[in-house]
């Protein structure tokens, strides 16, 4: 099982379907808990979580500390960063389980990412190709399942300005593999 860690600030427009992609997971007994890791929205963002069923995590702290905190609070030995706007197909459930199972009976330490599939999708892939040949990570908007234990063993989201990129950068081309299901983001 996993817990869903989503950094908000002001998403009330994309959080929500975010959250309704996650129900899959829910009802398949994949998704332990959802923790909603917010920056003090004056939105409504934390009243949507909240009404979803999400812990909601408070903090005038950084994003990257809010993850954390988001990480540290889990109950679950798997976790699944997502942005506000990132839908995620029904068959995220399946390839996040076999991904998990194959990594738990390998013992090897891999984080999955999730492949962008927006109306820019084009534009996107192009871009993701050539970050590849670059040798950079893949891009940070697109929902990362990790083990816990990996998580901690990286040092986690730092304080820095993009948290995300720089957790894929710290993890490595080599411990990422890329699961199909598709995704796209809400705007």
């Amino acid at each position: 099982m996993l817990t869903v860690v989503i950094g908000t600030h002001n998403s009330e427009r994309a959080l929500l379907p975010t959250l309704s992609a996650l129900v899959a997971g829910a009802v398949a007994g994949l998704v332990r808990e959802v923790i909603v890791a917010d920056g003090g929205s004056r939105d409504a963002t934390a009243a949507i979580a909240d009404g979803a069923g999400c812990r909601v995590l408070e903090s005038t702290k950084s994003h990257g500390a809010r993850l954390r905190q988001g990480a540290e609070a889990a109950r679950a030995l798997w976790l699944l960063f997502l942005c506000p706007g990132v839908v995620l197909e029904p068959s995220w459930v399946e390839e996040s389980r076999r991904f998990m199972e194959n990594a738990e009976r390998r013992r090897h330490g891999y984080a999955a990412v999730f492949r962008a599939d927006t109306f820019r999708a084009g534009v996107l892939e192009a871009m993701a190709l050539l970050g590849t040949a670059l040798g950079i990570s893949l891009g940070p908007g697109q929902g990362l399942v990790i083990a816990r234990t990996l998580y901690d063993a990286v040092g986690g989201h730092r304080d820095v300005e993009d948290p995300e990129r720089d957790l894929l950068r710290r993890l490595g081309r080599h411990r990422l593999v890329r699961c199909e299901p598709p995704q796209f983001e809400v705007t």
